[in-house]
């Protein structure tokens, strides 16, 4: 059977009290509509269609392709959207799969399951509940003495005996798409909201004799849906644990999964270690035997095996095997850290690459620089990169020793095995295995030459 998938994002979102569409909140890094739109997009290759009426413009310019848009120009509620699809969904679809942009927990197993459910089912709905004690304004699933459904009803309308039932509606439904089509439009009028009701199709299918089958939530958690900050809080941290599980099954270790924050894009390899306090964000990928934190950030940086990580923050760099950095290191777009190079505390590069073997101790800035294999920069060194206009370049190649407190004003190249004295103030390339001190920085045996010009 060919299915279609649904997904709803026109709502306003009123009660996260904030200028940006809900649904485009951030969860673990990511707009949160990304999780419902990916999920819809495993079930099958038929782009899902979107619901858009808030703020639709940035709702597109987030998603992207991938995706059919439908406007809900007025939110006459849930029967309302999806009536709108109807005019591109019908006849394209032997079942209709209807889920949300704010629950986004739900697994492709469980809808997977859903859809499954309603090939085999001869009635026309199978829907979504989860048994809790805690309803969080969900409709009650009534059942009758045989324990079928009958209907679905609202919070708001419930009689106190049907708010005592702990069966909740989920509101992600599986349809027959011929028998939806038809009775989307005979959906009556919901008071006092003025508001056309998905969960209305579910009486009127019991009410013809038709079967409504069920899946029920194994993971309560799943049917967490975003309304308030408070909600996308708890989602954060229901996302953060089973992220952090699947990595520690998969042979990672996680000294403190409470306090260690990965974001879903990223990699990591095994028998590394992350300690408490780190944060792995974006398209990251960390190699195998590394050692991360602890209170340390990462960001779609890309760190190979066996490297060392201690309370530094990464961005946009690359660490190769054996390389380390910290405490209290940053690696900056563009920075490179060679195999085996050494960054200490408090060194910063930027848009530079540390050859192999290189190291860079403590309290020294290298940007727009190139660093050659096994080369020393000395405490407090920096490059001077910047002329207020453009960044110019520093090349330092291999071997070359760098004194405590070198000013390199760039474009400068300082030679193969060359060495500059404490404090030196380097304004002229430094020929290889010479020696240049004094500000400005004079090359030792050009001192003679120099007088007698």
């Amino acid at each position: 059977m060919k299915l279609a998938t649904v997904i709803l994002a026109a709502g306003q979102g009123t009660r996260m009290k904030s200028e940006r569409p809900k649904v485009l909140h951030p969860l673990a890094g990511r707009p949160l509509i990304r999780y419902a739109v990916e999920t819809a997009q495993k079930l099958t290759h038929t782009p899902p269609v979107l619901v858009v009426g808030h703020k639709a413009r940035a709702i597109r310019e987030s998603v992207g392709h991938g995706v059919r848009y439908v406007e809900q120009a007025e939110q006459l509620g849930t029967g309302h959207a999806v009536l709108q699809t109807q005019e591109i969904l019908q006849g394209q679809a032997d079942l209709v799969l209807v889920t949300y942009a704010d629950m986004p927990l739900l697994t492709v197993e469980t809808l997977r399951r859903l859809v499954e459910r309603q090939q085999e089912n001869s009635g026309p709905i199978t829907m979504l509940t989860l048994v809790h004690n805690n309803p969080r304004g969900f409709g009650r699933v009534v059942r009758d003495d045989d324990g079928d459904v009958t209907a679905v009803v609202e919070e708001a309308v419930a009689t106190p005996e049907q708010l005592e039932i702990q069966e909740l509606n989920a509101a992600v439904y599986c349809f027959d798409a011929e028998w939806l089509w038809d009775h989307l439009p005979r959906i009556p009028l919901s008071l006092p909201k003025q508001e056309y009701y998905l969960t209305d199709l579910v009486g009127m299918a019991t009410g013809e004799g038709k079967r409504v089958e069920v899946i029920t939530l194994e993971d309560p958690t799943e049917a967490l849906g975003i309304n308030t900050r408070v909600h996308l809080a708890e989602a954060e941290t229901v996302l953060r644990r089973r992220v952090n599980r699947r990595w520690m099954l998969s042979g990672v270790t996680i000294v403190d999964p409470a306090t260690t924050y990965i974001e879903p894009g990223v990699t990591i390899g095994r028998d590394t270690t992350i300690w408490p306090n780190t944060h792995l964000r974006g398209t990251t990928t960390v190699g195998r035997r590394c050692t991360i934190g602890p209170n340390t950030i990462i960001e779609d940086c890309r760190i190979g095996d066996n490297c060392r990580v201690l309370a530094s923050v990464l961005e946009q760099a690359v660490m190769e095997d054996d390389a380390d950095i910290g405490p209290f290191g940053h690696l900056r777009k563009g920075a490179r850290l060679c195999r085996g190079a050494h960054v200490g505390n408090f060194g910063e590069v930027k848009n530079a690459t540390l050859g192999p073997g290189a190291k860079m101790g403590h309290f020294s800035y290298l940007g727009d620089a190139e660093v050659g294999a096994e080369a020393n920069i000395g405490a407090g060194t920096i490059t001077c990169n910047y002329d207020g206009v453009r960044k110019h370049k520093t090349v330092i190649e291999d071997g070359a020793f760098i004194g405590s407190d070198t000013m390199l004003v760039a474009p400068v190249r300082v030679g193969r095995k060359a060495k500059t004295g404490a404090g030196a103030v380097v304004t002229h390339d430094i020929p290889d295995g010479a020696v240049a001190y004094g500000v400005p920085a004079r090359v030792r045996g050009n001192e003679d030459k120099e007088k007698a010009g």
